[in-house]
Protein backbone atom coordinates (compact mmCIF):
# COMPACT_ATOMS: atom_id res chain seq x y z
CA UNK A 1 0.00 0.00 0.00
CA UNK A 2 1.29 3.46 -0.88
CA UNK A 3 1.16 5.86 2.06
CA UNK A 4 1.07 9.57 1.30
CA UNK A 5 2.28 12.23 3.74
CA UNK A 6 -0.50 14.22 5.44
CA UNK A 7 0.64 17.42 3.70
CA UNK A 8 0.24 15.78 0.27
CA UNK A 9 -3.19 14.42 1.22
CA UNK A 10 -4.24 17.91 2.31
CA UNK A 11 -3.11 19.39 -1.02
CA UNK A 12 -4.97 16.71 -2.94
CA UNK A 13 -8.15 17.48 -1.00
CA UNK A 14 -7.80 21.19 -1.77
CA UNK A 15 -7.56 20.37 -5.47
CA UNK A 16 -10.32 17.77 -5.52
CA UNK A 17 -12.97 19.39 -3.30
CA UNK A 18 -13.88 22.15 -5.79
CA UNK A 19 -14.20 19.49 -8.48
CA UNK A 20 -16.36 17.33 -6.22
CA UNK A 21 -18.51 20.32 -5.33
CA UNK A 22 -19.25 21.03 -8.98
CA UNK A 23 -20.45 17.46 -9.31
CA UNK A 24 -23.06 18.16 -6.63
CA UNK A 25 -24.78 20.82 -8.75
CA UNK A 26 -28.00 19.61 -10.36
CA UNK A 27 -28.05 18.80 -14.04
CA UNK A 28 -31.07 18.66 -16.32
CA UNK A 29 -31.85 16.75 -19.49
CA UNK A 30 -33.29 18.29 -22.63
CA UNK A 31 -36.44 16.21 -22.18
CA UNK A 32 -36.96 17.47 -18.61
CA UNK A 33 -36.78 21.09 -19.70
CA UNK A 34 -38.80 20.58 -22.88
CA UNK A 35 -41.77 19.15 -20.98
CA UNK A 36 -41.97 21.99 -18.47
CA UNK A 37 -44.92 24.39 -18.98
CA UNK A 38 -44.27 27.73 -20.65
CA UNK A 39 -43.41 30.06 -17.76
CA UNK A 40 -40.73 32.21 -16.12
CA UNK A 41 -39.90 29.15 -14.06
CA UNK A 42 -39.12 27.20 -17.23
CA UNK A 43 -36.99 30.14 -18.42
CA UNK A 44 -34.85 29.76 -15.30
CA UNK A 45 -34.30 26.07 -15.97
CA UNK A 46 -33.51 26.80 -19.62
CA UNK A 47 -30.83 29.20 -18.34
CA UNK A 48 -29.42 26.45 -16.14
CA UNK A 49 -29.56 23.99 -19.02
CA UNK A 50 -27.63 26.38 -21.29
CA UNK A 51 -24.92 26.73 -18.65
CA UNK A 52 -24.34 22.99 -18.39
CA UNK A 53 -21.17 21.67 -20.05
CA UNK A 54 -23.11 18.67 -21.31
CA UNK A 55 -25.56 20.81 -23.33
CA UNK A 56 -24.60 20.98 -27.01
CA UNK A 57 -25.23 23.77 -29.53
CA UNK A 58 -28.07 21.95 -31.25
CA UNK A 59 -29.94 21.51 -27.97
CA UNK A 60 -29.30 25.16 -27.10
CA UNK A 61 -30.69 26.40 -30.42
CA UNK A 62 -33.78 24.27 -29.96
CA UNK A 63 -34.54 24.97 -26.29
CA UNK A 64 -34.11 28.76 -26.57
CA UNK A 65 -37.26 28.84 -28.74
CA UNK A 66 -39.26 27.76 -25.69
CA UNK A 67 -38.55 30.78 -23.47
CA UNK A 68 -41.37 33.10 -22.41
CA UNK A 69 -39.13 36.08 -21.62
CA UNK A 70 -35.63 36.63 -22.98
CA UNK A 71 -33.56 38.33 -20.27
CA UNK A 72 -29.89 39.26 -20.19
CA UNK A 73 -28.84 36.07 -18.41
CA UNK A 74 -30.45 33.89 -21.07
CA UNK A 75 -28.92 35.93 -23.90
CA UNK A 76 -25.43 35.67 -22.43
CA UNK A 77 -25.71 31.95 -21.61
CA UNK A 78 -26.90 31.28 -25.17
CA UNK A 79 -24.08 33.35 -26.66
CA UNK A 80 -21.44 31.50 -24.65
CA UNK A 81 -22.88 28.18 -25.77
CA UNK A 82 -23.42 28.96 -29.46
CA UNK A 83 -21.27 32.01 -30.23
CA UNK A 84 -24.23 34.19 -31.25
CA UNK A 85 -27.10 35.96 -29.54
CA UNK A 86 -30.59 34.42 -29.91
CA UNK A 87 -32.79 35.78 -32.68
CA UNK A 88 -36.26 34.75 -31.53
CA UNK A 89 -39.57 36.25 -30.44
CA UNK A 90 -40.55 34.74 -27.06
CA UNK A 91 -44.05 33.34 -26.59
CA UNK A 92 -45.54 34.85 -23.46
CA UNK A 93 -48.30 33.06 -21.50
CA UNK A 94 -51.69 34.77 -21.87
CA UNK A 95 -51.79 35.86 -18.24
CA UNK A 96 -48.56 37.86 -18.70
CA UNK A 97 -50.28 39.80 -21.47
CA UNK A 98 -53.33 40.58 -19.33
CA UNK A 99 -51.10 41.88 -16.56
CA UNK A 100 -49.16 44.01 -19.05
CA UNK A 101 -52.33 45.95 -19.95
CA UNK A 102 -52.36 47.46 -16.46
CA UNK A 103 -49.13 49.29 -17.24
CA UNK A 104 -50.75 51.28 -20.04
CA UNK A 105 -53.15 52.94 -17.59
CA UNK A 106 -50.42 53.30 -14.98
CA UNK A 107 -48.12 55.09 -17.42
CA UNK A 108 -50.75 57.77 -18.06
CA UNK A 109 -51.39 58.22 -14.35
CA UNK A 110 -47.68 58.36 -13.61
CA UNK A 111 -47.22 61.13 -16.17
CA UNK A 112 -49.80 63.32 -14.42
CA UNK A 113 -48.51 62.48 -10.94
CA UNK A 114 -44.90 63.32 -11.88
CA UNK A 115 -46.09 66.64 -13.25
CA UNK A 116 -47.68 67.29 -9.87
CA UNK A 117 -44.43 66.49 -8.04
CA UNK A 118 -42.50 68.79 -10.40
CA UNK A 119 -44.86 71.66 -9.56
CA UNK A 120 -44.45 70.94 -5.83
CA UNK A 121 -40.68 71.34 -6.26
CA UNK A 122 -41.30 74.71 -7.93
CA UNK A 123 -43.64 75.82 -5.16
CA UNK A 124 -46.64 75.93 -7.54
CA UNK A 125 -49.02 74.12 -5.22
CA UNK A 126 -52.33 74.98 -6.93
CA UNK A 127 -51.00 73.69 -10.23
CA UNK A 128 -49.66 70.59 -8.45
CA UNK A 129 -53.13 69.90 -7.02
CA UNK A 130 -54.62 69.99 -10.53
CA UNK A 131 -52.23 67.26 -11.69
CA UNK A 132 -52.78 65.15 -8.56
CA UNK A 133 -56.53 65.37 -9.21
CA UNK A 134 -55.96 64.31 -12.82
CA UNK A 135 -53.81 61.36 -11.76
CA UNK A 136 -56.46 60.34 -9.22
CA UNK A 137 -59.05 60.14 -11.99
CA UNK A 138 -56.74 58.14 -14.29
CA UNK A 139 -55.36 55.55 -11.88
CA UNK A 140 -57.26 52.30 -11.30
CA UNK A 141 -55.24 50.73 -8.50
CA UNK A 142 -56.40 51.68 -5.01
CA UNK A 143 -52.94 52.41 -3.64
CA UNK A 144 -52.29 54.80 -6.51
CA UNK A 145 -55.51 56.68 -5.83
CA UNK A 146 -54.55 56.85 -2.14
CA UNK A 147 -51.19 58.33 -3.15
CA UNK A 148 -52.94 61.13 -5.04
CA UNK A 149 -55.32 61.86 -2.16
CA UNK A 150 -52.42 62.04 0.29
CA UNK A 151 -50.56 64.52 -1.88
CA UNK A 152 -53.71 66.57 -2.33
CA UNK A 153 -53.81 66.80 1.46
CA UNK A 154 -50.12 67.80 1.61
CA UNK A 155 -50.45 70.65 -0.91
CA UNK A 156 -53.86 71.93 0.28
CA UNK A 157 -53.69 71.07 4.03
CA UNK A 158 -57.33 70.02 3.68
CA UNK A 159 -58.02 66.87 5.73
CA UNK A 160 -61.11 66.24 3.62
CA UNK A 161 -58.85 64.35 1.20
CA UNK A 162 -57.76 62.03 4.03
CA UNK A 163 -61.38 61.44 5.05
CA UNK A 164 -62.23 60.56 1.44
CA UNK A 165 -59.35 58.09 1.44
CA UNK A 166 -60.54 56.48 4.66
CA UNK A 167 -64.09 56.17 3.33
CA UNK A 168 -63.04 54.69 0.00
CA UNK A 169 -60.02 52.60 0.86
CA UNK A 170 -59.27 49.67 3.11
CA UNK A 171 -56.08 48.96 1.18
CA UNK A 172 -52.99 48.64 3.36
CA UNK A 173 -50.39 51.04 2.00
CA UNK A 174 -48.20 53.84 3.32
CA UNK A 175 -50.68 56.59 2.45
CA UNK A 176 -53.67 54.85 4.00
CA UNK A 177 -51.83 54.26 7.29
CA UNK A 178 -50.62 57.86 7.33
CA UNK A 179 -54.20 59.04 6.84
CA UNK A 180 -55.16 57.13 9.98
CA UNK A 181 -52.20 58.51 11.90
CA UNK A 182 -52.83 62.13 10.93
CA UNK A 183 -56.53 61.89 11.86
CA UNK A 184 -55.75 59.90 15.06
CA UNK A 185 -57.76 56.93 13.88
CA UNK A 186 -57.31 53.15 14.05
CA UNK A 187 -55.70 51.27 11.19
CA UNK A 188 -58.09 49.55 8.75
CA UNK A 189 -59.70 46.27 9.78
CA UNK A 190 -58.77 44.71 6.44
CA UNK A 191 -55.47 43.30 7.76
CA UNK A 192 -55.77 39.50 7.90
CA UNK A 193 -53.34 37.06 9.50
CA UNK A 194 -54.72 33.59 8.75
CA UNK A 195 -54.55 30.76 11.26
CA UNK A 196 -54.08 27.42 9.50
CA UNK A 197 -53.99 23.99 11.17
CA UNK A 198 -53.02 21.63 8.33
CA UNK A 199 -49.24 21.28 7.90
CA UNK A 200 -49.09 20.34 4.22
CA UNK A 201 -51.13 19.44 1.12
CA UNK A 202 -50.65 16.19 -0.76
CA UNK A 203 -49.64 16.69 -4.38
CA UNK A 204 -48.28 20.26 -4.07
CA UNK A 205 -44.59 20.86 -3.44
CA UNK A 206 -44.24 24.46 -2.25
CA UNK A 207 -40.51 24.38 -3.01
CA UNK A 208 -40.91 23.30 -6.65
CA UNK A 209 -41.01 26.22 -9.14
CA UNK A 210 -42.78 24.09 -11.73
CA UNK A 211 -45.59 23.28 -9.29
CA UNK A 212 -45.97 27.03 -8.75
CA UNK A 213 -45.95 27.63 -12.53
CA UNK A 214 -48.78 25.12 -12.94
CA UNK A 215 -50.72 26.74 -10.10
CA UNK A 216 -50.34 30.20 -11.67
CA UNK A 217 -51.72 28.88 -14.95
CA UNK A 218 -54.83 27.75 -13.04
CA UNK A 219 -55.11 31.03 -11.12
CA UNK A 220 -55.03 33.17 -14.26
CA UNK A 221 -57.15 30.88 -16.45
CA UNK A 222 -60.58 32.01 -17.56
CA UNK A 223 -63.40 31.11 -15.16
CA UNK A 224 -60.94 30.07 -12.44
CA UNK A 225 -62.66 29.32 -9.11
CA UNK A 226 -60.20 31.17 -6.92
CA UNK A 227 -61.86 30.25 -3.64
CA UNK A 228 -61.60 26.56 -4.50
CA UNK A 229 -57.97 26.97 -5.55
CA UNK A 230 -57.22 28.80 -2.29
CA UNK A 231 -58.81 25.93 -0.34
CA UNK A 232 -56.64 23.48 -2.27
CA UNK A 233 -53.56 25.32 -0.94
CA UNK A 234 -54.69 25.82 2.65
CA UNK A 235 -51.77 24.53 4.68
CA UNK A 236 -48.81 25.90 6.63
CA UNK A 237 -46.41 24.68 3.94
CA UNK A 238 -48.37 26.36 1.13
CA UNK A 239 -49.58 29.42 3.05
CA UNK A 240 -47.95 31.70 0.49
CA UNK A 241 -49.99 30.22 -2.35
CA UNK A 242 -53.12 30.21 -0.17
CA UNK A 243 -52.95 33.90 0.80
CA UNK A 244 -51.84 34.96 -2.70
CA UNK A 245 -54.99 33.40 -4.16
CA UNK A 246 -57.25 34.62 -1.32
CA UNK A 247 -56.12 38.21 -1.91
CA UNK A 248 -56.84 37.89 -5.62
CA UNK A 249 -60.20 36.22 -4.93
CA UNK A 250 -61.41 39.24 -2.90
CA UNK A 251 -59.93 41.70 -5.42
CA UNK A 252 -57.46 42.83 -2.75
CA UNK A 253 -60.13 44.26 -0.47
CA UNK A 254 -58.38 42.33 2.29
CA UNK A 255 -54.63 42.43 2.92
CA UNK A 256 -53.11 39.14 4.03
CA UNK A 257 -50.14 39.21 6.39
CA UNK A 258 -49.22 35.60 7.18
CA UNK A 259 -46.48 34.80 9.70
CA UNK A 260 -45.11 31.40 8.63
CA UNK A 261 -42.11 29.46 9.95
CA UNK A 262 -42.58 30.67 13.52
CA UNK A 263 -40.36 27.95 15.02
CA UNK A 264 -37.51 28.98 12.73
CA UNK A 265 -38.08 32.73 13.10
CA UNK A 266 -38.71 33.04 16.84
CA UNK A 267 -35.00 33.01 17.93
CA UNK A 268 -34.43 36.27 16.00
CA UNK A 269 -35.11 39.64 17.67
CA UNK A 270 -38.62 40.95 16.94
CA UNK A 271 -37.25 43.77 14.79
CA UNK A 272 -35.40 41.28 12.59
CA UNK A 273 -38.44 39.00 12.37
CA UNK A 274 -40.58 41.95 11.29
CA UNK A 275 -38.00 42.99 8.70
CA UNK A 276 -37.68 39.51 7.19
CA UNK A 277 -41.45 39.12 7.08
CA UNK A 278 -41.84 42.60 5.56
CA UNK A 279 -39.34 41.84 2.80
CA UNK A 280 -40.65 38.32 2.13
CA UNK A 281 -44.21 39.60 1.78
CA UNK A 282 -43.14 42.18 -0.76
CA UNK A 283 -40.65 40.01 -2.63
CA UNK A 284 -42.70 36.87 -3.10
CA UNK A 285 -45.90 36.93 -1.02
CA UNK A 286 -44.23 34.03 0.83
CA UNK A 287 -44.06 31.79 -2.26
CA UNK A 288 -40.94 29.63 -1.57
CA UNK A 289 -40.46 28.73 -5.25
CA UNK A 290 -40.96 32.22 -6.71
CA UNK A 291 -38.77 33.26 -9.65
CA UNK A 292 -38.62 36.74 -11.17
CA UNK A 293 -37.94 37.73 -14.77
CA UNK A 294 -34.33 38.48 -13.84
CA UNK A 295 -34.08 35.10 -12.02
CA UNK A 296 -34.24 36.40 -8.48
CA UNK A 297 -34.96 33.21 -6.61
CA UNK A 298 -37.05 31.98 -3.73
CA UNK A 299 -39.09 33.53 -0.98
CA UNK A 300 -36.49 36.25 -0.36
CA UNK A 301 -35.71 36.71 -4.09
CA UNK A 302 -31.94 36.31 -4.08
CA UNK A 303 -30.00 36.95 -7.26
CA UNK A 304 -27.67 34.03 -8.12
CA UNK A 305 -24.53 36.14 -7.62
CA UNK A 306 -25.60 36.94 -4.05
CA UNK A 307 -26.32 33.27 -3.33
CA UNK A 308 -22.79 32.51 -4.55
CA UNK A 309 -21.31 35.24 -2.36
CA UNK A 310 -23.07 34.22 0.85
CA UNK A 311 -22.35 30.52 0.25
CA UNK A 312 -18.67 31.36 -0.20
CA UNK A 313 -18.67 33.41 3.01
CA UNK A 314 -20.27 30.47 4.83
CA UNK A 315 -17.88 27.98 3.25
CA UNK A 316 -20.69 25.79 1.99
CA UNK A 317 -21.76 24.28 -1.31
CA UNK A 318 -25.24 25.19 -2.48
CA UNK A 319 -27.26 24.52 -5.60
CA UNK A 320 -29.41 27.48 -6.64
CA UNK A 321 -32.50 25.32 -6.20
CA UNK A 322 -31.64 24.97 -2.49
CA UNK A 323 -32.77 28.57 -1.99
CA UNK A 324 -36.34 27.43 -2.69
CA UNK A 325 -36.25 25.91 0.79
CA UNK A 326 -37.79 28.75 2.86
CA UNK A 327 -35.55 28.00 5.84
CA UNK A 328 -32.44 28.36 3.71
CA UNK A 329 -33.87 31.56 2.21
CA UNK A 330 -34.47 33.02 5.68
CA UNK A 331 -30.99 31.97 6.84
CA UNK A 332 -29.35 33.69 3.85
CA UNK A 333 -31.57 36.77 4.21
CA UNK A 334 -30.57 37.12 7.85
CA UNK A 335 -26.89 37.03 6.88
CA UNK A 336 -27.41 39.64 4.16
CA UNK A 337 -29.40 41.86 6.52
CA UNK A 338 -26.59 41.66 9.06
CA UNK A 339 -24.42 43.33 6.43
CA UNK A 340 -26.96 45.97 5.38
CA UNK A 341 -27.85 46.95 8.94
CA UNK A 342 -24.25 47.79 9.75
CA UNK A 343 -24.78 50.94 7.72
CA UNK A 344 -28.56 51.43 7.52
CA UNK A 345 -30.93 51.49 10.48
CA UNK A 346 -34.28 52.47 9.00
CA UNK A 347 -36.37 49.81 7.18
CA UNK A 348 -37.01 52.19 4.26
CA UNK A 349 -33.30 52.57 3.55
CA UNK A 350 -32.64 48.88 4.22
CA UNK A 351 -35.37 48.07 1.69
CA UNK A 352 -33.80 50.40 -0.90
CA UNK A 353 -30.48 48.61 -0.41
CA UNK A 354 -32.05 45.13 -0.53
CA UNK A 355 -33.69 46.02 -3.84
CA UNK A 356 -31.24 48.38 -5.52
CA UNK A 357 -27.95 47.74 -3.73
CA UNK A 358 -26.17 49.47 -0.90
CA UNK A 359 -24.15 51.68 -3.28
CA UNK A 360 -27.35 52.95 -4.90
CA UNK A 361 -28.81 53.70 -1.46
CA UNK A 362 -25.69 55.49 -0.26
CA UNK A 363 -25.69 57.77 -3.32
CA UNK A 364 -29.42 58.42 -2.97
CA UNK A 365 -29.47 59.47 0.66
CA UNK A 366 -26.24 61.48 0.46
CA UNK A 367 -27.51 63.52 -2.48
CA UNK A 368 -27.96 67.15 -1.47
CA UNK A 369 -31.44 67.86 -0.16
CA UNK A 370 -32.58 64.26 -0.01
CA UNK A 371 -34.15 63.13 3.25
CA UNK A 372 -33.28 66.35 5.06
CA UNK A 373 -35.61 68.76 6.88
CA UNK A 374 -37.62 70.81 4.41
CA UNK A 375 -41.08 71.42 2.94
CA UNK A 376 -42.90 68.16 2.12
CA UNK A 377 -40.02 66.02 3.39
CA UNK A 378 -39.37 63.15 3.60
CA UNK A 379 -42.28 62.44 1.23
CA UNK A 380 -40.83 64.49 -1.61
CA UNK A 381 -37.53 62.58 -1.50
CA UNK A 382 -39.48 59.32 -1.53
CA UNK A 383 -41.49 60.30 -4.62
CA UNK A 384 -38.86 61.93 -6.83
CA UNK A 385 -36.59 58.87 -6.99
CA UNK A 386 -35.88 57.87 -10.59
CA UNK A 387 -35.64 54.17 -9.75
CA UNK A 388 -39.38 53.41 -9.80
CA UNK A 389 -38.99 49.82 -8.66
CA UNK A 390 -36.94 50.71 -5.56
CA UNK A 391 -39.19 53.71 -4.87
CA UNK A 392 -42.39 51.69 -4.52
CA UNK A 393 -40.64 48.69 -3.03
CA UNK A 394 -39.26 50.75 -0.14
CA UNK A 395 -42.66 52.20 0.77
CA UNK A 396 -44.26 48.77 0.84
CA UNK A 397 -41.56 47.10 2.89
CA UNK A 398 -41.66 49.94 5.42
CA UNK A 399 -45.46 49.66 5.68
CA UNK A 400 -45.23 45.88 6.03
CA UNK A 401 -42.63 46.35 8.76
CA UNK A 402 -44.96 48.52 10.85
CA UNK A 403 -47.81 46.01 10.44
CA UNK A 404 -45.61 43.08 11.45
CA UNK A 405 -44.13 44.92 14.43
CA UNK A 406 -47.68 45.39 15.72
CA UNK A 407 -48.56 41.78 15.00
CA UNK A 408 -45.45 40.60 16.84
CA UNK A 409 -46.40 42.53 19.97
CA UNK A 410 -44.48 45.83 19.60
CA UNK A 411 -47.08 48.56 18.98
CA UNK A 412 -45.96 51.33 16.63
CA UNK A 413 -47.39 53.88 14.25
CA UNK A 414 -46.07 54.79 10.83
CA UNK A 415 -46.12 58.61 11.02
CA UNK A 416 -43.53 59.13 13.78
CA UNK A 417 -41.40 56.42 12.21
CA UNK A 418 -41.38 58.24 8.85
CA UNK A 419 -40.48 61.54 10.50
CA UNK A 420 -37.13 60.06 11.64
CA UNK A 421 -36.03 59.78 7.99
CA UNK A 422 -34.78 63.37 8.00
CA UNK A 423 -32.49 62.69 11.00
CA UNK A 424 -29.33 60.88 9.80
CA UNK A 425 -28.38 59.88 13.34
CA UNK A 426 -31.48 57.71 13.54
CA UNK A 427 -31.34 56.18 10.07
CA UNK A 428 -27.86 55.49 8.71
CA UNK A 429 -24.09 55.76 9.01
CA UNK A 430 -23.48 57.36 5.62
CA UNK A 431 -24.65 60.90 6.43
CA UNK A 432 -23.20 61.46 9.92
Amino acid sequence: MIRLPLRVLHLLLLVCIPFLQTLEAKTFSYSEIHHMPLSLEKDYYIWRFLRQQSTNKTQARSIIREVSHLNKKLKEAYRKKTGTYPNIKPTMPKYYLSEAKKWENRAQGNFAFKKGIAHVQRGQLKRAAEFFNAAYRIYNERWEKDKCLFWLYLVTKNKHHLEVMKEQSGHINMYRLLASDITHDKYPKTIVSPKIDKSSIWGIDATDPIDWAKMKAKIYSENADLEDLADDCESEETIGMHTYIKARACNYTKSYFPMPYRDFMSPYPIERQALIYAIARQESRFIPAAISRSFALGMMQFMPFLIDHIAKEKGETIDYDDIFDPHKAIEYANIHLDYLTRYLYHPLFIAYAYNGGIGFTKRLIRKKGNFRPGPFEPYLSMEKMKNAQAREYGKRVMTNYVIYMNMLGKPMRLLPFIKTLTDPYQTDRFRK
